[in-house]
């Protein structure tokens, strides 16, 4: 905008494309940190230059972990079980079912879910490392925590035929459908989240 100092104008163009922010929005975001203690903007600032830096994924369950770290502590943890695996579309869906504190085995993110609109297909997840978790850790239950969209259950579809096809001795369950429809994991409730795993159901 012609009126608008350049410094704002970037602000608003750089938050305009996070998801769920609008020209308006971000507008009010970039105006927010600039009005407030410099101090904010630039803990921000500094904070959004560490995610790149400081942060990786974990080469086994693929969730989010330190950059020193070489694993997950929630899969080297021994008090973890190993041999159960809950399935889950992003990294923030295990961290929401871990605040739930019901669940006591470990975790595997895809990475996304299957939507071929978007150009994501199965070989654009993790799954074939999934596939070779169940064979390394001796796997016996592996739980479906996808959302119940669309992408989410033809995501679970797929996995669970693929697993049923190739491992028939494992176990596939799915979240009880405590878990409203097209409610992504993240915005789910403790006790929903608790609900749904203690009354998953088998395919």
């Amino acid at each position: 905008m012609k009126y608008v100092p350049k410094a704002v104008q970037d602000a608003i163009d750089a938050l305009s494309k996070l998801p769920g922010v609008g020209p308006r929005s971000a507008e009010r975001y970039a105006y927010f940190l600039f009005k407030n203690d410099a101090r904010i903007a630039s803990a921000l600032s500094d904070s959004l230059s560490s995610l790149h830096e400081d942060v990786k994924y974990c080469p086994v369950t693929h969730v989010l972990i330190n950059k020193d770290q070489e694993v997950s502590p929630l899969y080297e943890n021994p008090n973890r079980d190993k041999k159960l695996i809950a399935v889950v579309a992003e990294p923030f869906d295990a961290i929401a079912l871990e605040k739930a504190g019901v669940f006591k085995g470990t975790y595997h993110s895809l990475g996304g879910l299957l939507s071929p609109l978007d150009g994501i297909s199965e070989d654009s997840l993790h799954i074939t490392s999934l596939l070779e978790r169940i064979e390394t850790d001796e796997v016996n239950e592996i739980i479906l925590a996808t959302s119940s969209s669309v992408e989410g259950e033809s995501t679970a579809l797929y996995i669970q035929k693929l697993v049923n096809d190739k491992y028939p001795d494992v176990t596939v369950t799915r979240l009880a459908r405590g878990l409203p429809m097209g409610t992504d994991l993240e915005y789910a409730d403790h006790v929903t989240l608790g609900r749904a795993f203690e009354h998953r159901q088998h395919f």
